[in-house]
């Protein structure tokens, strides 16, 4: 049965109707901006935070202010054109505000949320991992140590210090002079005759009889004094120490000391940054210089204390031309600079100890100060005109500053450079340059065994490591690799490939494959299942000879190869994305097969095993090999261990 044929639309009609939806949504549009700015009108003229966030929920941006109705009214009642302040505000369509006592409470929420929410129009400095300490463990013969983490109070943390690299150099000057043990208890326990630190005198072997005196003490006490910075104190301890000696005629003993008070004035004279007479406040001072350049900022912070430089450490923030363009104009007119520092103080001493001496580059608001005394519990001055040894201070650590950006700017500009070199050698056409996005995929084998397969990404001209992916492949023949492709593409770009069907997800703008003809052969089979884009996959064949600099790229769509040239910016970013590939694949690699061929796993899985039990079933039989190969009466004779769990603990391991 035939069914009669559709009318063909009426142009006119359909015309109609898209006017109408268009009218629909401006109505809808000019709705929401009404109900937005009658929310506004109601706000209290008391201190607080807002956030402003799209139709999509997202937050824009967080702010503080003094007044909340007057400074969010301001950005309503203007035409701010096409500026990014414009455009920011056409995104608005929803209000929060929170009301608070002060202006520093403000400050403190206003960072909080800041570093919380990563709004796109606000400078967000990156959380970063906790600054390491050097600690002096409460035992009768205390230990040094490189410490990052939580803070037990049965400790001593003297610090923090910008670097692990800082922390070790002390702990090596520490060895020198005062020579503390830097060995783990276990290994101290267990020693019955001094080791190799001890003969090259960088321990007083105090592991054993002979190394157990009260001169240990004595030199732990001149250590924690001297990295507190009372070095004066120190010198003159050590000197009466060593006259004491020599009226006794204990002259081995008076050279020793000598040796150390030599040592001690040999690092006090390499301190150049120390003021010798660098008391109260200026033993502790952190130092911060900010640089604004090419649409990027650092600020560089120089620590110090107890009197000495521990060395520098720079950042570099997100959004910086969003954020410095969001200035009022009603506000008194700030400097990119100290915006940037400003955001830098306020969010960084969130989390990090503040010392009582701030000195800064940029004057900052007064209120920075108050804020952060409030949370410190002490006084803190930020002082930014220093004069005589803080000066200096400063002006090293602009230098850096300066040196750091600059290095940052080069480094940014040669990697854009290799990321445009490769869209235009291989003729791709991003939507945007800056988002330009690479996967690339390895696979990595011991003779078949524990297969790996890697994922890494590069995007916005630099590897996105938390993007990474690794893939256990499972169930094909051991070495395998073109199934281990087949697996780790399809597992990867099935979910992927329906998203972006969807709308909802971005394929990559590349696939690269470490692998010629038969690799790429296999990943065209897995999009054409898929139906994905062809042109999306390139793999990277090695040239003649397996030299590196002789790679060709070979296509899925059916193009020529193409061969970059040895020098090609275009094949040096290839070959720094394989290089990563294969470094994240192979470390899996290796991860998994230690795991299969100690069975380390299956002694975590067994019932009753936590970590202490573990810890001393591995110290006591040498690791997990070791339990392995013991009895059920050896596993007994460990502490803690009971015959049914030793029995449990052999069955999991045979």
């Amino acid at each position: 049965m035939s069914s009669a044929p559709r009318p063909e639309s009426d142009p006119s009609t359909l015309e109609a109707a898209e006017k109408n939806s268009v009218a629909d949504m401006e109505a809808a549009a000019r709705e929401a901006r009404e109900k937005l700015v009658t929310e506004v009108n109601a706000l209290p003229a008391l201190p607080g935070v807002y956030r402003y966030f799209d139709a999509k929920g997202e937050v824009l941006y967080v702010g503080k202010a003094k007044d909340l109705k007057r400074r969010v009214s301001s950005y309503f009642q203007k035409n701010h054109g096409g500026t990014r302040i414009g455009m920011m505000v056409a995104r608005i369509a929803r209000l929060e505000t929170t009301v608070v006592r002060t202006e520093a409470e403000a400050l403190l929420l206003e960072n909080n949320l800041i570093k919380t929410l990563n709004p796109r129009f606000n400078i967000l400095f990156r959380d970063d991992k906790s600054y390491p300490y050097l600690k002096i463990t409460s035992h009768a013969y205390p230990r040094m140590a490189y410490y990052r983490g939580a803070v037990d109070k049965r400790h001593q943390y003297f610090g923090p210090f910008p670097s692990a690299w800082a922390v070790k150099e002390s702990i090596q000057l520490m060895q020198k002079v005062f020579r503390l043990r830097t060995c783990e208890d276990s290994v101290f326990n267990n020693r019955s005759r001094p080791c190799l630190l001890h003969q090259i005198k960088r321990c007083s072997g105090p592991c054993v009889p002979a190394g157990q005196t009260g001169d240990y003490a004595r030199n732990v006490q001149s250590a924690e004094r001297f990295l507190r910075g009372e070095t004066d104190e120190v010198m003159a301890m050590l000197q009466a120490q060593m006259m004491a000696y020599a009226e006794a005629q204990h002259y081995e003993l008076a050279a020793e000391v000598r040796n150390q008070i030599q040592a001690l004035s040999k690092v006090l004279q390499q301190q150049v940054i120390e003021e010798s007479s660098a008391t109260g406040r200026d033993r502790d001072v952190d130092i911060l210089a900010v640089k604004v350049q090419g649409g990027r900022a650092c600020v560089n912070l120089a620590m110090v204390r107890g009197g000495r430089h521990l060395g520098d450490r720079a950042f570099f923030p997100k959004h910086v031309d969003d954020a410095t363009s969001m200035q009022m104009e009603e506000d008194e007119a700030l400097s990119p600079e100290r915006q940037v520092l400003e955001a830098f103080i306020a969010q960084h001493y969130l989390a990090s100890p503040v010392p009582g001496l701030i000195i800064v580059s940029e004057a900052v608001d007064t209120g920075l100060a108050e804020a952060l005394a409030g949370q410190a519990g002490s006084r803190v001055a930020v002082q930014a005109q220093p004069r005589g040894q803080r000066r200096i201070w400063l002006e090293m650590c602009v230098k850096g500053a300066e040196l750091a950006l600059a290095r940052l700017l080069a480094e940014e500009g040669s990697q854009q450079a290799r990321t445009r070199a490769l869209v235009d050698a291989l003729d791709l056409a991003p939507p945007e340059i800056d988002k330009f996005r690479v996967e690339c995929f390895d696979i990595s084998h011991t003779a078949g065994e524990a297969t790996m397969a890697s994922c890494v990404v590069f995007e916005g001209h630099q590897m996105q490591g938390s993007q990474y992916r690794r893939y256990t492949i499972e169930g094909i023949t051991g070495g395998d690799d073109y199934a281990a492709m087949r697996q780790v593409l399809t597992r990867r770009y099935s979910k992927m490939a329906e998203a972006a069907q969807l709308g909802t997800g971005r394929l990559p703008d590349l696939v690269l494959v470490d692998g010629g003809r038969g690799q790429v052969s296999m990943a065209r089979e897995v999009f054409e299942e898929l139906g994905l884009d062809l042109s999306l996959i390139a793999g990277v064949e090695k040239g003649e000879g397996r030299k590196v600099g002789l790679e060709e790229l070979v296509f899925a769509d059916g193009r020529e190869k193409v061969y970059l040239g040895r020098d090609s910016a275009a094949l040096m970013l290839i070959a720094q994305i394989r290089d990563e590939a294969h470094r994240f694949a192979i470390t899996g690699m290796r991860a998994k097969r230690a795991a299969t061929r100690t069975g380390g796993s299956r002694l975590e899985d067994v019932p009753g095993v936590g970590p202490k039990k573990r810890a001393q079933l591995l110290q006591r039989f040498g690791g997990v090999r070791g339990v392995a190969g013991a009895s059920v009466d050896e596993l007994c004779s460990v502490k803690g261990i009971s015959r049914d769990l030793a029995e449990e603990i052999y069955r999991a391991l045979h």
